[in-house]
């Protein structure tokens, strides 16, 4: 089976266990609709090929892993585009679940979106309930404080910011749990693959940086310029746009030379310069005015 159908197969099982007989029909109807369109997938991807490259022995394991964490950053989309933080209208070409929703219904959706991915990972505890665990902490980490996402979001209301701490945990935390999560899921130990995890996740930040300076709104898919309207620490703040790209080369450089030893290790290292051709902004006709 395709990887890119694996996720999306997985995604949709997991959001059937959110939409049973009595649910709310609206809440119902708002979980997939956040998780749709599913954009790249980057981050279930990164997990399961890591998984493939370690062996991927217990294929839904792997699954349920891939679609958890998919689950997590699809919440943080929906938290991050409510009023109190980016008050974006627009996420992935279509109105975000607070327009179509309502402001609670949103709030809902991206809590019941990040509860039912520890239930998914938990529903595994039958068939390898220390893997299952491991899977369990390796998200929760990445996910609250003080390693997760919600200190990276909780970074933007200091006066004083540590851009690398910032970075870290706002994108960079979900991309180590990809890179951990998968070596976890095919009974590796997920330690050596925290570094990899780090450095793509930093390389994403600083490309997103550099996406909201440069591109607009039509290319992305949704508004630009927010770091300057929200007075958020940004590379390109902190670099300028020629110092941001080659730090971002420099960070990608890094990721490959990072990558453990596995028999998918030159699988991997494509993956990274495959991303890396995709994150670099060179086209010159996507740069805003």
């Amino acid at each position: 089976m395709a990887m890119e159908t694996r996720i999306e197969q997985a995604i949709f099982r997991a959001i059937a266990l959110g939409q049973g007989q009595d649910a709310p029909p609206r809440l119902a109807a708002a979980l997939p609709y956040a998780v749709t369109p599913g954009g790249a997938r980057i981050r279930p991807t990164i997990l399961l090929s890591v998984a493939k490259a370690c062996g991927d022995d217990r294929p839904d394991l792997a699954d349920r892993a891939a679609a958890a964490l998919e689950l997590i950053h699809c919440a943080s989309l929906v938290h991050d585009d409510l009023p109190c933080f980016d008050d974006a209208d627009i996420r992935r070409g279509k109105p975000t679940v607070h327009v179509a929703y309502s402001q609670p219904l949103a709030v809902l959706t991206g809590d019941s979106l990040i509860v039912l991915a520890f239930d998914l990972l938990s529903r595994a505890a039958n068939a390898d309930a220390a893997r299952a665990l491991g899977l369990i902490r390796i998200l929760s980490c990445r996910t609250g404080m003080p390693h997760g996402i919600c200190a990276g979001q909780g970074w933007e209301s200091e006066t004083q910011v540590n851009l690398r701490a910032y970075h870290r945990a706002k994108t960079g935390a979900l991309f180590i749990a990809a890179t951990q999560m998968g070596a976890q899921a095919a009974g590796q130990d997920p330690e050596p693959w925290t570094e990899l995890g780090a450095r793509i996740g930093e390389a994403f930040q600083v490309a997103d940086d550099l996406r909201d300076a440069l591109y607009d709104a039509e290319t992305l898919g949704k508004p630009v310029g927010q770091d300057a309207m929200h007075a958020r620490p940004s590379a390109v703040t902190e670099l300028g746009v020629q110092g941001a790209i080659r730090h971002l080369r420099d960070i990608l450089g890094g990721a490959i030379a990072s990558i453990p030893s596995c028999p998918g290790e030159a699988m991997l290292a494509e993956l990274v310069r495959k991303y890396a051709e995709r994150m670099t902004p060179v086209a010159p006709v996507q740069v805003r005015a």
